[in-house]
């Protein structure tokens, strides 16, 4: 059974605004109480919270459907219904969120505490009390809350640490973390002991920092092959790559000159990662024959330009000179680092002139309208009851599309389309001669058919 995931495809949908309420107040010797509907309750959200005690996504593995509830309707005597709860789903520090449908990262969760709203639950829908007006006294109905949004989303967890130990399974990462740091990982004699990018935070002077023990990479991984193509997402974050190379080795045709390259051109291929400063680490030293096997391939690797120590993770030797090593590159890469600044928010207003809305003429009698405004009009309304037509065909003549339709050469009798083509809500239209509240009688309009 599976302990870590690092990669889910998680489907969010949040709760649904409630309906208002139609009803009049009604009481012993006043037959004329007036409308008292109260508004629907909002749906919860689906939120995304970094939470620095989870660190893996296996939860969402085993369930992949999240909801939120919807907002309760509203009912007499102007009482609002109650507001749904939101979910918030805890994630660990370092996950991106991306669009599963088109790849796009929505959001790089970083930081505790930071949040992002994955799905927003829908609005509720006005009772007759909020709807009533001079020229509407006592409305014979209410708003229909909007429905939550839903979507599809990647969660990819790509670890948070200042340092990355890569190299071949075995090759002690796992020992060398345990030795530096208080982190206690799994260690044995086997290849692929590492399942999970283990972490651990070591001390050095006044710095501290963290370090990342990826699983063991093997030739191919780039490409899919052994667990490296699943775990090389968690090397994106760190500042500084640490080769660590098994000296006592007995495979053949493994040495750590061929180790350093072949772990540099899977980092190549996998990309962006080239112009990290990197560290060689020549491990098990206690061994002589890996002693000597180090000392001989030392100087070859200081001449590709690389910084070498020879230690043993078993007995400690060399790590104080390793953690100082580590803890000056760290360094250096904070201080490079742009000040990060406090977010602000930034509000665009919308440009002068903009009805809010487009008209867009599809054949020879038909017309589309697109707008946040109608289309959101267009899911409150009842289409059941004719006085809320009524009421959704002022709104829309006061936001001015029906002279725009007018403008663009609908007659009577033409098709429009609100909102999208596929799933949009289609109208006859009707020109009326005048704006403002139709004419006729209570609950009648005829100028969406």
């Amino acid at each position: 059974m599976a302990e870590f995931v690092d990669q889910v495809v998680l489907y969010v949908k949040a709760g649904d605004g409630g309906h208002g309420c139609a009803s009049i107040h009604r009481e012993k010797f006043k037959p004329l109480g007036g409308p008292d509907g109260g508004n629907g309750g909002r749906g919860g959200d689906v939120i995304l919270e970094v939470d620095p005690s989870t660190s893996t996504l296996l939860d969402y593995h085993h369930r992949p459907h999240r909801k939120a509830v919807s907002g309760k309707q509203g009912m007499g005597a102007n009482r609002d219904g109650a507001n749904g709860p939101d979910v918030v789903l805890k994630v660990p520090n370092g996950t991106v969120v991306k669009d599963a449908k088109t790849g796009e990262v929505l959001v790089d969760l970083v930081g505790a505490g930071t949040r992002y709203v994955a799905a927003q639950g829908g609005h509720g829908g006005l009772g007759n009390a909020a709807l009533a007006s001079q020229k509407r006294k006592a409305p014979g109905f209410a708003l229909l809350g909007e429905p939550g949004d839903e979507a599809d989303v990647v969660l990819e967890l790509k670890t948070v640490a200042d340092v990355a130990l890569v190299g071949f399974p075995n090759a002690g990462k796992s020992s060398l973390i345990a030795a530096l740091s208080a982190a206690r990982p799994k260690i044995a004699d086997y290849p692929f002991t590492t399942l999970v990018p283990n972490l651990g935070v070591v001390t050095a002077g006044e710095t501290i920092f963290t370090v990342a023990d990826v699983p063991g990479l093997i030739p191919g991984a780039s490409e899919g092959r052994g667990l490296g193509h699943e775990f090389l997402r968690h090397v994106e974050r760190c500042s500084t790559i640490v080769h660590v190379l098994d000296c006592a080795t007995i495979e053949p045709g493994r040495d750590p000159v061929t180790d350093v390259a072949v772990i540099e051109a899977e980092l190549a291929a996998y990309g962006e990662l080239e112009n990290r400063p990197r560290l060689v680490v020549l491990n098990k030293a206690d061994v002589p024959e890996a002693r000597e096997l180090a000392e001989l391939v030392r100087p070859m690797l200081e001449e590709q330009g690389l910084r070498v120590f020879v230690i043993s993770a078993a007995t400690h030797e060399g790590l104080r000179e390793l953690s100082f090593a580590m803890a000056e590159m760290v360094s250096a890469d904070r201080a490079e680092r742009p000040v990060e600044e406090p977010t602000r928010l930034v509000i665009r207003p919308k440009q002068l002139g903009d009805a809010g809305f487009t008209v867009r003429k599809v054949n020879e009698n038909s017309y589309q309208v697109t707008g946040e405004k109608p289309e959101r009009w267009i899911r409150q309304t009842d289409f059941t009851n004719d006085e809320a037509v009524g009421y959704l065909a002022d709104r829309l003549d006061r936001l001015g599309i029906e002279k725009a339709l007018a403008e663009a050469g609908a007659t009577d009798g033409a098709e429009v389309i609100i909102g999208p083509m596929e799933g949009g809500y289609v109208f006859d239209w009707r020109a009326s001669l005048e704006s403002g509240v139709a004419q006729g009688p209570r609950g009648s309009d005829d100028r969406l058919g």
